[in-house]
């Protein structure tokens, strides 16, 4: 094989001292890094390679382990991770195409990049530009880390919008750059693409509607297509439940898919039931990783407060689904569902037949109940609050490998969660990297590690670098303005802020946080779905203190005659460590089932009474232990009105919104089919809202303005 260029992930040499200059690429899970030279392997030899990787990953890890398992004190350090499509519109037409333009853009944008990186001070720091899986896509994050202050968490709009600002100025006049779930054509009989290419060619994906184009041009990617498709034994599939209105066929047999194409062995698989009547068939990655969404990773304090928080914000992912729900149109349809997330599922599920329980077990080790893209599985902290019960599903792991990390000091939940991942198969293995020095690499468990795409993800510090553990959030879906994704992201900062401030416990059942991702899809779910979720957030002899209180120590022995908790000094600071709970001299490690109940969103958020403050509550609570200033208050309030009233349903989410403007329009005929014409309305709408020309009450708060750079 002739070699290709590769990316691997990034070696970069910090100072011993945090500092707001550190490459911000590093505080996130990055799906590419820097271009090398390397061939990647067919699948055959990638699976003759794939013990080796195991083994050496976890070599690796452990390096990383005996290194880095004591360390604490780190700072809050966060960012975000924002991705745009580019489309282009023809308004004589009323066209909207996705533009296959990607690669001469970030050109584009790198050049203005380094120009402003040498034109400013080191601490200044510059938008950072990345590729993405589809050819027309883009994504962006910070010059740097966002600090854990106030000003930090207050100037992350700001910063969305000059990256925002950015990119669009480097486009074509005739393009515009939208934060959006899914294109609503994407895969369509008619021209969706420019340039226009024909599907008959994907070679990779094999897929009836996407062309071997629409993926970037890296031999990474047409390799995972393929190296997927194999390993699984067909093409990927998913299938997303019509919306069946007035004059939808029924049942509904999509007259849009080739059923009697006949280039590929897979072309059958559609009508020999890979599609299903009533549903959208979707059969390549490019539905699924051609999605956008926003993505928040933290720096911790320590692995033990690391594991804390990915438990915490466990539960916490479906809702966050829910509120931010916005891609209700697939192929031209709309759909049933509000959501992306069993679409990426179905198009990253690598498992064989016989993993996915279809026949007995004979070349394959295990049954695996879930995609390797999908809700996490264990809880994983071995604080004394995560009981045995909370983790009741089935998860199968490798023994040896377990046993192996047991051998050398990690602990049986850290030990049992990442030989469970470690069940998975290499995708990619590149010729180049096979030998690596496990003392100083991390290139192997990340290959594993990193394509296990779940809902949290517990990131180790890379050697060389003076980051700390962190967090990966990942359920949200993209929003159509800077506003909605900075909102949500204060929210789910502060949040987290809250829960180790206030010992917060919102342990349930994982079976639970599995039926609560299949409910936060539906439509309308913030409106018509109940949430199973923790009766009792408050750990037992704890009190949220009222506003103004510190919820841990103080400087001066005055304490609160209501709560107890000694009082001090409000600060200006997200503090990112604090002691743990105590475990209480009786505890129940029994049932559960008395610990959770069903609530609607709007309870969850906004609370039910005095036993239940919600979580919008314990976010206020949390802020009166800050120094606010009224402007800084007034800021932070109107993000958190977004999540209010997308929590007590006086605003819509996106996709309500957009279900709504598709039904209305005057084209539409009422039978679920989105035309070109109404898909080139909405986009434009969508930019209008975005640029702040056209207003959206029933989507956007009261109050809300967006001001632009340009």
């Amino acid at each position: 094989m002739t070699p290709q260029l590769l990316y691997i992930k990034a070696r970069v040499s910090y100072p011993s001292t945090i500092a707001a200059t550190r490459c911000h690429r590093c505080y996130h899970s990055r799906k590419m890094g820097l271009l090398c030279l390397g061939t990647p392997l067919a699948w055959e030899e990638t699976k003759d390679h794939a013990d080796h990787v195991r083994d050496h990953g976890i070599t690796q890890f452990l390096y990383t382990w005996h290194r880095v398992k004591d360390r604490t004190g780190d700072e809050l350090l966060w960012g975000d991770e924002v991705e745009y499509m580019v489309v282009v519109v023809d308004d004589e037409k009323k066209e909207a195409k996705v533009s296959l333009r990607q690669a001469e853009t970030l050109e584009e944008l790198g050049k203005i990049v380094g120009t402003l990186s040498n034109d400013t001070s080191p601490s200044t720091p510059v938008a950072k530009f990345h590729p993405e899986y589809g050819r027309f896509m883009l994504e962006s994050t910070p010059g740097s880390p966002y600090a854990g202050s106030i000003a930090g968490l207050l100037s992350m709009e700001t910063n969305m919008r000059y990256r925002r600002t950015l990119a669009r100025n480097h486009l074509r006049k005739n393009e515009i750059l939208l934060t959006l779930t899914s294109f609503p054509r994407l895969g369509t009989v008619d021209v969706f693409t420019e340039p226009h290419y024909d599907p008959k060619d994907a070679k990779s994906s094999r897929s009836l509607f996407l062309p071997e184009e629409i993926a970037h041009p890296h031999a990474r990617f047409s390799t995972l297509a393929v190296n997927i498709r194999n390993r699984r034994g067909s093409k990927v599939v998913a299938n997303l439940p019509i919306f069946k209105d007035e004059r939808t066929p029924r049942p509904f047999v999509d007259p849009t898919i080739p059923w009697q194409r006949d280039i590929y062995p897979e072309d059958s698989e559609a009508k020999n039931g890979a599609a299903l009547i009533d549903h959208i068939y979707v059969d390549a990655m490019g539905f699924g990783a051609g999605c956008c969404c926003l993505q928040l990773t933290f720096q911790c304090c320590s692995v033990n407060g690391a594991r804390r928080m990915y438990d915490a914000l466990i539960p916490i992912g479906p809702l966050m689904l829910a509120l931010t729900a916005a891609s209700p149109i697939w192929r031209g349809y709309l759909a049933d569902v509000d959501c992306r997330w069993n679409a990426i599922v179905g198009i990253m599920d690598d498992r064989t037949r016989e993993e996915r329980g279809l026949e007995p077990l004979k070349n394959s080790r295990y049954i695996i109940p879930k995609s390797r893209y999908d809700n996490v599985s264990l809880y994983i902290s071995s604080e004394w609050a995560n009981k045995p019960a909370y983790n009741d599903t089935v998860v199968p792991y490798d023994e040896a490998i377990k046993n192996r990390l047991l051998s050398h000091g990690v602990d049986e939940m850290l030990s049992k969660h990442i030989a469970h991942l470690f069940i998975c198969d290499p995708l990619i293995i590149f010729s180049e990297t096979i030998h690596q020095d496990d003392s100083s690499s991390v290139d192997h468990f990340e290959n594993i590690h990193s394509t296990n795409w779940q809902s949290l993800r517990l990131k180790p510090p890379p050697p060389g670098s003076s980051m700390g553990w962190r967090v990966e959030f990942r359920t949200m879906e993209v929003q159509m303005t800077d506003f909605e994704n900075a909102a949500f992201a204060v929210f789910i900062v502060l949040l987290s802020r809250a829960i180790l401030a206030f010992k917060l416990n919102f342990y349930v059942p994982i079976s639970k946080v599995d039926e609560n991702m299949q409910r936060a899809q539906k439509r309308d779910a913030t409106r018509t779905q109940n949430f199973f979720f923790r009766k009792n957030v408050v750990p037992q002899g704890y009190a949220i203190p009222p506003t103004g209180l510190s919820p841990s120590g103080s400087s001066t022995p005055s304490e609160c005659g209501d709560c107890g908790m000694a009082t001090q000094t409000k600060e200006r600071k997200l503090r990112n460590c604090f002691p743990t709970l105590a475990r209480p001299p009786t505890t129940d490690d029994g049932s559960v089932e008395d610990e959770y109940e069903e609530m609607s969103i709007k309870d969850i958020f906004c609370g039910k009474g005095p036993t239940f403050p919600g979580l919008l509550e314990l976010v206020d609570a949390y802020l009166g232990t800050l120094e606010l200033t009224p402007v800084e208050r007034k800021r932070i309030d109107k993000y958190l009105d977004l999540v209010r009233g997308r929590a007590d349903g006086t605003l819509q989410t996106p996709a309500t919104w957009i279900r709504s403007f598709v039904r209305s329009h005057p084209a539409y005929k009422f039978d679920s089919v989105v035309s070109q014409e109404i898909n080139y309305d909405l986009l434009i709408a969508i930019d209008r809202i975005e640029r702040g020309t056209l207003c959206a009450p029933e989507l956007l708060p009261e109050g809300y303005s967006q001001p632009y750079l340009n």
